[in-house]
């Protein structure tokens, strides 16, 4: 595999060339951003799959509310959230606490008994709508001194089926009408004819509210069970976030966890936090330096030195305190680093003490001139 191209997220390498192609369903923000959540939707989608695979699961494709089949991939992801995020389930009193502090959400809406004359274009262009808006205007005025003749003028002129039973549209709630008009009959009062014609995408309408309906308050235990939902669905969604944040801080805290292939396979990684744990590691470590980089034992031996140690306890400090605090960027240069080493182990090793050690600074002689 070629590891020429990658990068360290979330304790999983990836490569670059599959980082593009995610990058693509995450639009927004700035290149680097979409790069980073790129790198972190790849890589929680890999530590979720290995950890079903840990588990053994096996899930069957399921629907979506649109009819969509899921991928092999999104119903294991489905299986192990399901199996392993537990969310409390929430008690009588938090729902009755949601109920009490947000009451204008458990409101029936306001309901209205309104009618209209509609006057739909003929034709297109500015002089059909100006000539719909005139036929409005002037039947908007004979119901300002009639407002009797409401239905017969509706059986007239109305463009709309409504017209044949004097313009009535019966009962109606929030979203049943276009928004103009629904908002122009909000500002009316019961038995009030509009004023001025109101327009919508259907044509002109010449308004009447017949009468208003208040909302009113439902009981707690009608909507007990809406409220419990909700709140089981929001602890839910907390608890999965929780979740892969734990995965991801375990996968990280092992150095590199897991590795995508360019194809999309898994595999483990360098678990260089596994390899601190081995007594023999530094030892080993301190052996493989003496050959292939003497000057940087020289430094390991000085700096141990200076804190009163042993050589190997002191790699095996800073490597801990390297696993402890190293960010992605940190992790992608060391593994770098570890590319094509006969021992790649040991190599990122080799690294992580280079970027603890600060460089011996330059000395300098001065000569003063007489």
């Amino acid at each position: 595999m070629n590891l020429a191209r990658f990068v360290v997220a979330d304790g999983v390498q990836i490569p670059e060339s599959l980082i593009a192609q995610e990058a693509q369903n995450h639009p927004g923000g700035s290149a680097e951003e979409v790069r980073a959540a790129a790198a972190h939707a790849l890589a929680v989608r890999a530590l979720l799959l290995d950890r079903a695979a840990e588990l053994g699961l096996a899930a069957e494709p399921e629907l979506d509310e649109r009819g969509r089949e899921e991928t092999p991939e999104e119903a294991l992801v489905r299986a192990v959230l399901a199996e392993e995020v537990d969310p409390e389930t929430p008690t009588e009193a938090e729902c009755r606490r949601v109920y009490e502090s947000q009451p204008h959400r458990f409101r029936t809406p306001v309901l209205y008994e309104a009618s209209h004359i509609l006057f739909a274009m003929d034709g297109e262009g500015d002089t059909a709508v100006e000539a719909a808006r005139l036929s409005a205007v002037a039947v908007s005025q004979t119901l300002l001194d009639e407002p009797a003749r409401f239905a017969e003028l509706a059986k007239t002129y109305s463009a709309c089926p409504s017209g044949a039973v004097g313009g009535s549209l019966g009962q109606l709630g929030p979203g049943d009408l276009a928004p103009e008009v629904e908002t122009a009959f909000a500002a009316l009062l019961p038995g009030q004819i509009s004023a001025d014609a109101v327009r919508s995408r259907f044509g002109w309408h010449v308004l009447r509210l017949d009468r208003r309906i208040g909302g009113r308050q439902l009981p707690f235990e009608q909507v007990a069970d809406r409220i419990r939902m909700h709140l089981e669905s929001r602890a839910w969604i907390a608890a999965a976030v929780q979740y892969v944040a734990d995965l991801t801080a375990r996968a990280r805290s092992r150095g590199v966890g897991l590795v995508i292939s360019a194809d999309g396979d898994l595999s483990p990684g360098a678990t260089l936090g596994d390899l601190i744990a081995d007594e023999a590691a530094a030892p080993r470590l301190l052996a493989w330096l003496g050959a292939v980089d003497p000057g940087l034992l020289e430094r390991v031996d000085a700096a141990a030195a200076a804190a009163g140690s042993e050589a190997a306890d002191w790699v095996r400090g800073a490597v801990a305190q390297f696993v402890q605090g190293a960010d992605d960027e940190a992790w992608t240069r060391v593994i770098s680093a570890a590319q094509g080493a006969d021992d790649p182990a040991l190599a990122g090793l080799g690294a992580i003490l280079k970027s603890r050690l600060v460089p011996a600074k330059a000395t300098f002689t001065l000569i003063r001139r007489r």
